[in-house]
């Protein structure tokens, strides 16, 4: 008797999308149900041991290198696989979401790569997920450009050696897509986005001389890097393209992962390209970990903690000397400003502040950085071309002069800096703001002139909380109380009504934002994420 025909997926509660059948294959499905069955109870487990890590955190308010990994540390002879040559200069990064004029402007920005966001720049509406896969392959198919019928302007393609590399970044391992089950069972998020992207275009890309490759987000552990390994491995084999074709940049974006570069290095070594030094969601995580750790974790206003701050400066230290000991890419944070159109001195302020920054990454030894505006480019363009010059990255500069110590990456009461009332005020606005676009479907948004993605409310309400239980007293001798957040989130809620006046403020999801906001800040169990209540409103 023959074994029954494995499950297939189904489409849940989702109303039917423009051309979403050529995403949606059966093929492209099964694919997608099979890396569900191999990998997702691995990733059950992984979320568990989250947990676990968080509570030991708790008990013990330290962090350390970890002993079991020692043997891969102190081996000099291993590196990873060299870069193809689509990704061997970095210099420059544009990130952003994979809306159709953003898959335009990124590839045509001059920057070198496009981060092409699934991710923190993207809420993960079901438009977006499908639509979203649908433009990538419409640019790799030169079948994307249009033009706006609001504006009347037109988009299309540079010539194909203009173009920006593309790597892909999925969600991340907490986040399910309830709009694909097995058997009645989400698929994770991570899977859905890698699996529809890898299977449509793994091969394709290779003909056009590039290759997959992914940015990986929030990842936590070594551990956590092996299983990617192991769905790169596998997803290869099933498609049928050369072991290694795959390459994967890690975001160092929480802090369990600053303790295990090398190890998360070593793990994806025949399918690694680098590691990335992200602040917004590094920063959440410091929080987030260290929430219950006493005055010394305590975070004072975000725009505070730049990447000169000490504990931020042995953090991006140790990550370029890692990164260039194993032959990988060492990639920069983002700079976010959005350039004003009508204000031509806030723009020679933040130039000015974007060049100072990309010049001290280059000169740190970076092979390259992110910007999230194309007038960025030039700019983080020119800081690594006068270090650079002709060379493509600068991974022979060792930096054996670094030297970090465990307690330099958790020394957050070596910022001479403290939380103020303006800090509270700002956090709960940008709050607000953003989740409200993100419950419309927006992932990146242009607030006070920075573009925005989910780390940044993730660090915004993280402080919130974080001010309250650690009861900060600001400079104007209020104390961080909840009633104290409810009466300045009311009276930004009153402020953003009054600005855009009472029509678009009914047809927005402002009151909705201000609860989300209020509920994730001010709940005693801090939520693990912003994003999981925040999917469940997300329509």
């Amino acid at each position: 008797m023959s074994a029954p025909a494995p499950s297939t997926l189904a489409i849940v509660d989702a109303e039917p999308l423009p051309r979403q059948e050529e995403v949606l294959t059966d093929a492209a499905l099964a694919f997608v149900a099979e890396l569900h069955r191999q990998f997702t109870p691995r990733r059950n487990e992984l979320l568990t041991r989250r947990g676990e890590r968080r509570a030991e955190i708790a008990r013990t308010s330290t962090l350390d290198f970890l002993p079991e990994t020692a043997a891969v540390r102190a081996d000099d002879s291993w590196k990873v696989a060299p870069a193809p040559a689509a990704l061997n200069d970095r210099r420059v990064e544009i990130t952003g979401p994979t809306d159709r004029k953003m898959t335009v402007n990124a590839l045509n920005s001059g920057a070198k790569v496009w981060l092409a966001d699934f991710e923190d720049a993207s809420a993960p509406t079901w438009e977006n997920v499908v639509l979203g896969q649908l433009n990538l392959t419409d640019a790799y198919e030169r079948r994307i450009d249009f033009t706006d019928p609001k504006s009347g302007k037109s988009y299309a393609l540079k010539s194909a050696d203009e173009l920006a590399t593309v790597v892909m970044r999925p969600r991340g391992w907490h986040l399910e897509e309830r709009h694909l089950q097995l058997d009645g069972v989400s698929v994770p998020g991570a899977l859905v986005d890698f699996g529809l992207y890898f299977f449509h275009n793994a091969q394709r890309l290779i003909d056009l001389g590039k290759g997959p490759y992914f940015y990986l987000p929030k990842t936590e552990s070594h551990l956590e890097a092996r299983l990617w390994n192991d769905i790169f491995v596998f997803a290869q084999d099933y498609v049928g393209i050369p072991q290694g074709t795959v390459r994967a940049t890690v975001l160092i974006e929480t802090i369990t992962a600053a303790y295990e570069m090398e190890e998360i290095l070593y793990e994806l070594r025949d399918h690694a390209a680098g590691l990335n030094a992200g602040r917004w969601d590094y920063l959440f995580s410091i929080v987030k970990n260290f929430r219950d750790g006493g005055a010394k974790f305590v975070l004072p206003d975000r725009n505070a903690v730049t990447m000169t701050a000490p504990f931020m400066r042995a953090y991006t230290e140790l990550l370029v000397r890692t990164c260039h000991k194993r032959g990988a890419h060492a990639i920069g944070g983002m700079a976010a400003f959005i350039p004003s159109r009508r204000d031509a001195e806030v723009n020679k302020v933040a130039f000015e502040k974007v060049k100072a920054d990309k010049d001290r990454e280059a000169n740190d030894g970076f092979d390259g950085s992110w910007v999230a505006h194309p007038d960025l480019v030039p700019i983080a363009l020119a800081s690594f071309d006068a270090v650079l010059g002709e060379k493509p990255n600068q991974k022979d500069r060792l930096r054996e002069d670094v030297s970090v110590a465990p307690g330099d990456l958790i020394a957050i009461d070596s910022l001479d800096a403290s939380p103020t009332y303006d800090g509270l005020r700002n956090a709960v606005a940008v709050g607000i703001r953003y989740i409200e676009a993100w419950l419309r479907g927006l992932g990146a948004v242009a607030i006070f002139n920075l573009m925005e993605d989910a780390a940044t409310a993730e660090i915004s309400r993280s402080q919130i909380w974080q001010w309250i239980n650690a009861d900060v007293v600001f400079e104007n001798g209020e104390h961080a109380t909840a009633d104290l957040a409810r009466k300045v989130a009311a009276e930004e809620l009153a402020a953003i009504r009054e600005e855009i006046g009472e029509e678009t403020f009914t047809a927005g999801k402002w009151q909705q934002a201000h609860d989300l906001l209020l509920q994730v800040s001010l709940d005693q169990d801090y939520a693990d994420f912003l994003t999981l209540p925040a999917y469940e409103q997300l329509r």
